[in-house]
């Protein structure tokens, strides 16, 4: 059985004052959230902050990208050791908006994602079309495409100890959602991908949705059977919002 997980990712988003309400706001709530795991992957400049706020209650924490270099000359890199020293459980790779404003290829990707890996952390890999894509009929092409970056790399063990996150490009911060039925349908297809290369780890890997949930929509989507969760922009900054969507994981 698989335990559903809910992530925040505040993107660039917060400050000193804001950080420190959200993350008290989380931690007043957290305990009415059952059979859910619940993490927030913030920007590297507040991870100090947040590990110190949710030091010892249920809420994991995360970066939002790291290097692919251990360490060295990189200017402005993340090392995923640095995201350790501040006990980082999970860290985002692979994001859209990495990909799209940061030129971020599917092999670059797939190569973080084993660093995250190999150092200890959980990666959660952002996997999904654009509406362009979408609209020619190509979803299932483009995902396993990214998934396939993966698995010929590095085989699909890679995928043993990490988080899938389907989020169409085109419902992100865009108000627009892929209908449960929508996703379920896409979510199904990635399970089935890894499956033909192991029916073990496609049956324990959590595949989360990312793409405009909300309250009013979470249950629903998280209802279907291919559904462990989600990663959530926006609402993530509302400890009400993101709490609700939390509860509606079970």
């Amino acid at each position: 059985m698989r335990k559903p997980l809910v992530a925040g990712n505040w993107k660039m988003n917060g400050s000193i004052d804001s950080v420190k309400a959200l993350i008290e706001g989380i931690k007043a709530g957290v305990g009415e959230v059952k059979n859910t795991s619940v993490a927030v992957c913030a920007p590297a400049i507040f991870i100090p902050q947040v590990q110190a706020g949710l030091q010892g209650s249920a809420v994991a924490w995360g970066g939002q990208d790291l290097s692919v270099h251990a360490s060295g000359a990189y200017t402005g890199e993340t090392a995923a050791s640095m995201l350790l020293d501040f006990g980082c459980k999970y860290v985002i790779v692979g994001h859209s908006e990495r990909r799209t404003y940061h030129g971020e290829t599917d092999e670059l990707v797939a190569d973080k994602l084993e660093a995250a890996r190999e150092a200890g952390l959980v990666p959660i890999f952002c996997i999904g079309e654009t509406l362009d894509e979408r609209e020619q009929g190509i979803t299932e092409q483009v995902v396993a495409r990214q998934i396939s970056a993966v698995i010929n790399k590095y085989g699909v063990a890679a995928l043993s100890d990490s988080v899938i996150a389907y989020e169409p490009v085109w419902a992100i911060g865009t108000g627009r959602t892929a209908s449960p039925e929508q996703a379920q349908e896409v979510h199904a297809f990635i399970r089935g991908l890894v499956a033909k290369e192991s029916i073990e780890v496609a049956g324990r890997i959590l595949i989360l949705y990312g793409g405009s949930m909300k309250p009013d929509n979470a249950a629903e989507l998280m209802a279907k059977p291919d559904i462990d969760g989600g990663l959530i922009g926006g609402a993530s900054l509302k400890a009400s919002d993101f709490l609700a969507i939390c509860t509606a994981g079970g």
